[in-house]
């Protein structure tokens, strides 16, 4: 535990705190594991978000706030932010989870990124449970940029791409290789009949989504 507290920065007075937060109810059942933090780092983290626009986006209206908090707290989000810290490999699950492949899930990682929002915020308050989460938000450049993508790239690339009328989005699965059980797949996104990005992944939904991604960086989208 001492070590993942210095990668986050934070060393917690109350160590159970941490170990609920990190427990998974594959683990130990509900009740006891991590699902009722999740539920109070949910409000924490949309009361931070919240005050960080409204702060710093003077000028954009409450549809665009509210747009804008809803990419930088959804599940894909979490995920990403999760992964930047290594969470997975410390949640504690039953190897039931862990063998179908649950270190990776992105629901599970992103429920466990709240639940540690919450522990730090049972343990220090606000102020310290904001220190923690706004080095995973954009900073406002990017966000006043309007050029800011989270979450779900294909659906992110649709909408822009049908801004313009008569345009065509076409995914084209390229290959695939590798044994049944660590299979990766390929995949090129068409917009136009032009090839805009390419991409990989464990599945072939997963392989879409990095094409679009790089699509959207290619057409000048920051991440």
């Amino acid at each position: 535990m001492k070590e993942f507290e210095e990668l986050i920065g934070y060393k917690f007075k109350n160590k159970r705190l941490l170990t609920q937060a990190l427990t998974h109810s594959s683990s130990i059942g509900s009740g006891v594991a991590n699902e009722r933090m999740e539920f109070l780092g949910d409000s924490v983290l949309s009361v931070v978000v919240s005050k960080y626009l409204y702060d710093n986006l003077k000028s954009q209206t409450e549809g665009y706030m509210t747009k804008l908090r809803a990419k930088l707290v959804c599940e894909e989000a979490l995920y990403k932010y999760a992964v930047k810290i290594g969470l997975g490999e410390r949640i504690i699950m039953g190897k039931g989870e862990e063998n179908t492949g649950g270190r990776n899930r992105k629901s599970i990682l992103s429920d466990a990124f709240e639940a540690l929002i919450a522990a730090i915020y049972l343990d220090a308050g606000l102020n310290r449970a904001t220190d923690f989460i706004l080095p995973f938000i954009p900073d406002i450049a990017a966000l006043k940029s309007g050029n800011l993508i989270t979450g779900d790239y294909k659906t992110a690339l649709q909408e822009i791409v049908q801004q313009t009328a008569g345009s065509t989005i076409v995914y084209q699965q390229t290959g695939e290789k590798g044994c049944d059980h660590e299979k990766v797949f390929f995949a090129n996104v068409i917009v136009n009949g032009v090839t805009e990005g390419s991409g990989s992944g464990k599945s072939k939904k997963e392989s879409q989504q990095q094409a679009a991604r790089a699509a959207l960086i290619k057409m000048g989208y920051n991440d």
